[in-house]
């Protein structure tokens, strides 16, 4: 794609994708490339150290030609299908490049395409069908870079390459410019055929080349390491022109045709692992055997699950659902199988089996709500009026002190929440006491709580229907899925207020509505400013932190299991926040984070913590939830479905980059009574405090 398709990392009990998301061709520069775009330029390709060296050598023997039809082509039309839904998710602008591929000619990850290389075409999306249809109209002279592509060691003018590449809009011009970069090396819904497992290295699909005259030449196959444009290829003499490059056959063909037709490839390691059609059984074991090697974090102390213990355990509970045409048992089975993670990436949609039996399990309740406090006790902070525990006598501001005869803090512990896993303990914990008090309907309970300035009392209480008590302790309470993903305000002390709600919708409208946030504070001239991602489940990370400094951010190195090695290998380069064109100074900046704040929020909130001057402000560090699960995605019989991350981010160390930690706040707010007692946002008063 263009840009760098944004890799989805999102918390789902939603659906996928980052927590990272992914943008189409990479990066873009903040201006025009400095690299001159002229025809007659010479530039000889560099082969990277890990392929083929390049070596002084003889001119090859060039075959006198290559399968050729007539004509040359004027305009490109196709189809592509897609399996996962990052793209409808994520953009609205949609097009279509004629994409400078010499950033993988050079096999420099970092080159970014000039503007003047590139060539828009109109693209048809029908989101329900996952399908596309394109037409791109080739210009009479393509501006792109030269690249010498013969490895006879002599300097010639070289040619043109691209590949058709899906080409959203991410923000501001149509264009690849500004902040919204592209790089040379497509790899998604592109008529090239990359491997995911090798770099994503050309291995098929077409390419479009233009040659200035009938002197230039292509390489008319894979060389022996079986790698495009390194010292190895063979040759072939290109005709003038258009030409596209077929290089799935062998030798590779030149078609000519005016209107050739190339298909757009989803690659095949983002496609969605369709499993739906199989066996109970079948499925479980597809979807295991993948993520017995390709889980993010196996080989992790903590992380990995004991996997043979797993599937002694589960798979004979999954052959006997099969042999009675259970869905339930097959549900609580891969329920169970989710349960062994540490991992608030790891999510199973279980569908109506998974609604019938939530609502089930946890449509009663006692009518009151607790908070776990740090120093340990369980405090009431919410009475239902007229509920089984007003009746007792029960008072907002009550210590509990034990539940069905166990200490309360045992009871908490003993909890297995229907929102698991967690990635944290403190995520855990929290949603334990939460579930603690959620039951079927008529389920009694004894427990014993003091009053404030009261003596122990010990009641016995039923659940009855009601959901008040469960909803207040969300921690996405207050919540408006309806919502503009970032709203902003100016405060009556004069401070700007930015709530980025969603990284999970259009973005282009996130970075236009924060930037419109920040012009409009300069305008107004704001002094302080409070960015408020408490609630904001992931999605995408846009590093809009790169509109307040004028420094890259470091972030973590994204890494995948190899087939070949067996490894957990570097994919790309390390990723990182970069300045904007644009740049806004505030004397103070205060940055909001509790933990519903997951996934690719984190990494969002991560900048902004690292902008100089920037303090973070919470009860709690982010979700500590950090992974890819773009390439995570199965179906599953019965209309259910299993995320699990496959992409770790790491840091230099070796060490897990925010995976079990989140984003710390550096000033933390003690979690006391006069707090969760406290009406209104006592946070964000105190953030208001700090931002003057």
């Amino acid at each position: 794609m263009k840009k760098t398709l944004l890799i989805p990392l999102l918390v789902l009990s939603l659906a996928a994708m980052a927590c990272s998301l992914f943008v189409p061709n990479s990066s873009r520069s903040t201006a025009e490339s400095s690299q001159s775009t002229q025809p007659a330029q010479l530039a000889t390709k560099q082969p990277a150290a890990t392929r083929a060296p390049t070596q002084a050598r003889p001119t090859r023997p060039v075959p006198t030609s290559l399968p050729v039809t007539s004509d040359q082509p004027v305009e490109i039309r196709g189809e592509f299908t897609f399996s996962n839904a990052i793209i409808t998710t994520y953009y609205v602008e949609h097009a279509v490049a004629l994409v400078d591929m010499y950033g993988f000619v050079t096999r420099d990850e970092e080159w970014e395409i000039p503007i003047s290389s590139q060539t828009l075409g109109y693209l048809d999306l029908d989101p329900q069908a996952q399908t596309g249809s394109y037409s791109l109209q080739l210009p009479a002279r393509p501006t792109g870079v030269q690249a010498d592509v013969n490895p006879d060691g002599q300097d010639e003018t070289g040619v043109q390459i691209f590949v058709v590449a899906y080409f959203p809009n991410l923000t501001g011009d149509p264009y690849s410019v500004g902040d919204d970069r592209s790089l040379g090396w497509p790899s998604y819904l592109t008529s090239a055929k990359n491997d995911s497992e090798n770099d994503d290295e050309v291995i098929g699909g077409s390419l479009v080349v233009w040659s200035p005259d009938d002197q230039q030449f292509f390489p008319s196959e894979f060389g022996a390491d079986g790698l495009l444009f390194t010292d190895d290829d063979p040759v072939a003499a290109l005709p003038s022109g258009y030409s596209v490059i077929n290089l799935d056959e062998k030798p590779f063909a030149i078609q000519r045709d005016a209107l050739p037709e190339l298909t757009l490839y989803e690659p095949l390691d983002v496609a969605v692992k369709d499993f739906s059609g199989l066996s109970y059984t079948e499925a479980f074991e597809q979807t295991f055997n993948i993520l017995r090697k390709e889980y993010a974090f196996n080989g992790i102390e903590g992380k990995q699950p004991d996997w043979d213990a797993l599937y002694a355990d589960l798979s004979p509970r999954i052959a006997e659902a099969e042999q009675q045409s259970d869905k339930e048992s097959f549900y609580r089975a891969m329920r169970d199988f989710v349960l062994a993670f540490k991992d608030g990436h790891v999510n199973l949609g279980g569908g109506e089996v998974e609604q019938r039996l939530f609502t089930q399990e946890t449509e009663g309740g006692y009518g009151f709500a607790v908070r776990e406090l740090d120093d340990g006790s369980v405090v009431v902070v919410y009475i239902l009026e007229d509920g089984p525990a007003a009746n007792a006598g029960m008072q907002v501001g009550a210590e509990i002190l034990e539940f069905n005869g166990q200490p309360i803090a045992e009871a908490i512990s003993a909890v297995k929440p229907w929102s698991a896993p967690h990635s944290t303990d403190f995520g855990l914990r929290y949603q334990q006491a939460r579930y603690l008090l959620r039951a079927p309907l008529g389920t009694p309970a004894t427990l014993t709580f003091a009053n404030d300035n009261g003596q122990p009392e010990t009641i016995e209480l039923e659940a009855v229907n009601e959901r008040n008590s469960f909803s207040v302790t969300s921690t996405f309470l207050g919540f408006d899925p309806n919502a503009l993903p970032v709203e902003f305000d100016i405060l009556p002390p004069g401070i700007g207020y930015i709530k980025i709600s969603s990284n999970y919708d259009d973005l282009n409208l996130i970075i236009r509505l924060f930037e419109r946030a920040l012009k409009t504070f300069e305008a107004n001239s704001i002094p302080g400013i409070i960015i408020d991602m408490r609630q904001n489940s992931g999605g995408a990370n846009l590093g809009l932190a790169g509109f307040f400094t004028d420094q890259e951010i470091q972030l973590g190195q994204l890494s995948y299991y190899s087939e070949s090695t067996g490894q957990f290998e570097p994919e790309g380069l390390p990723d990182r926040v970069l300045p904007n064109v644009n740049q806004y100074r505030f004397d103070k900046m205060v940055l909001l984070v509790d933990q519903a704040c997951a996934s690719a929020c984190e990494l969002e909130a991560y900048g902004f913590s690292q902008v100089p001057g920037m303090t973070v402000v919470g009860q709690y560090p982010s979700a500590g939830i950090e992974a890819e699960v773009a390439r995570g995605q199965f179906l599953l019989p019965d209309d259910m479905s299993l995320q699990v991350p496959t992409g770790r981010f790491t840091l230099p160390d070796g060490s897990l980059f925010m995976e079990g930690t989140g984003v710390q706040p550096t000033v933390r707010i003690p979690i006391t009574r006069e707090l969760v007692l406290a009406e209104g946002d006592p946070i964000l008063d105190q953030a208001i405090e700090l931002a003057q």
